[in-house]
């Protein structure tokens, strides 16, 4: 419609999203679907964090805070990045928003300009380009590919930058492929980065703690204190906490950079839910040993869906380093035929035709900016992944 803005055209929404509500529509019409594009664990939220919330219920700790998080959850974070990571933090260096999102929405809403790029690899999280679009940036993708592990090179990132990159967006593990960056492979995008002082580092790391045989999770600004004035590190309680109904993000970086970011979430959400910052105070703060648990079983099933799609012909599917999804190829399937006359010409007519003929929902590869691939979700039991994995496997033997 003529009102609506232009900004708006720019954007479209999110696939993720979009896969994850046809299969619970197509659940509720009846239908037999194993939904395997949703990025949340499985796990109930710990007891304890559940229990901290009802007592900040009982309390009465129902009114505004500060708009970018309470005083005592901003000390718990900046006890966490000195504790885990090696960063020291004030507490006015500390935004916490309604979900790690909105965090990163706010530093591009508070610092792009029409012209300012921003160099982000591909495969990516899906929200990464438009957000960036939608605060009037330029959005440069960079593709990862799957002879490089779906990893960035130093040589990738130098030829990506221009007089007019404002911002490289890092996520390790990643979404969609689990990727993970060992030391050595970061500092040596970090060498890049300090031979380029314009351009400012947002590092996503919302799977720090979701990592599998032994993988060591650092971050940019741990492995590169000269980083440290230009970096905002990003994270939040949604995945390790399975929080992610509860929608708390936060960030650590230089001070006029959150409180330009605290300006913005001042006058569009305010404060995050009282209660959920009550509750993230408690996950921070509160016992971690039910991490190491709950990744086992994340393994466990990650190599149950790597096993059993690799054993298709036609795919091929690395094994990540963390998070929990998988990103296989389909390039083998590229060109053939279902048995109801569907030419695969492309991941997102393989993901539909999977969808209708299995009823097994994936999230196509063109969505997060590299194809041919589909993203597999593996935060679900391994009933549903075995069940899941025998369709895939029967659907691409019926190609002709």
């Amino acid at each position: 419609m003529s009102f609506l803005s232009t900004t708006l055209s720019r954007v479209k929404p999110s696939p993720t999203v979009a896969v994850s509500t046809l299969a619970q529509e197509l659940k509720a019409a009846g239908q037999d679907v194993i939904g395997l594009g949703a990025g949340e664990p499985d796990f109930d939220t710990p007891q304890n964090i559940k229990d901290a919330a009802v007592a900040a219920i009982a309390a009465g700790k129902t009114k505004y805070t500060a708009p970018d998080g309470m005083p005592e959850l901003k000390q718990a974070i900046c006890d966490k990045f000195a504790r885990e990571n090696g960063l020291s933090y004030t507490t006015k260096q500390i935004s916490v928003g309604t979900g790690g999102k909105q965090i990163l929405y706010n530093a591009l809403m508070a610092t792009l300009n029409p012209g300012d790029e921003v160099v982000i690899p591909a495969p990516y999280w899906v929200s990464y380009p438009d957000m960036v679009l939608l605060a009037g940036g330029t959005p440069v993708a960079v593709e990862a590919t799957l002879e490089s592990d779906f990893k960035l090179t130093p040589d990738q990132l130098e030829a990506a930058i221009t007089p007019n990159t404002k911002w490289f967006i890092f996520n390790s593990p990643s979404n969609p492929t689990g990727a993970g960056y060992t030391r050595d492979e970061l500092k040596g995008l970090t060498d890049v980065l300090l031979r380029h002082p314009h351009v400012w580092v947002m590092s996503d790391d919302m799977y720090e703690h979701l990592t599998y045989d032994g993988f060591e999770f650092c971050t940019p600004a741990q492995i590169e204190p000269a980083l440290y004035e230009r970096t905002l590190t990003c994270n939040g309680v949604s995945k390790a906490y399975a929080m992610t109904g509860w929608r708390i993000g936060y960030a650590g970086g230089p001070e006029p950079l959150i409180a330009a970011m605290r300006k913005i979430q001042s006058q569009s959400t305010s404060n995050p839910c009282s209660i959920s910052q009550w509750a993230a105070l408690e996950a921070l703060n509160g016992p971690q040993d039910f991490l190491a648990p709950n990744n086992a079983i994340f393994k466990r099933r990650r190599d149950l869906v790597v096993t059993a799609l690799n054993a298709i012909d036609g795919l091929t599917c690395p094994t990540p380093e963390g998070a929990f999804y998988v990103y296989p190829s389909i390039a083998g399937l590229i060109g053939k035929t279902t048995p109801k006359g569907t030419v695969i010409e492309n991941d997102a007519i393989f993901a539909t035709a999977l969808l209708e003929e299995t009823g097994v929902a994936v999230v196509f590869g063109a969505a997060f900016g590299l194809s041919p691939n589909f993203r597999v979700s593996y935060a679900t039991s391994d009933e549903n992944l075995k069940e899941a994995c025998a369709r895939i496997a029967t659907f691409c033997a019926s190609l002709t």
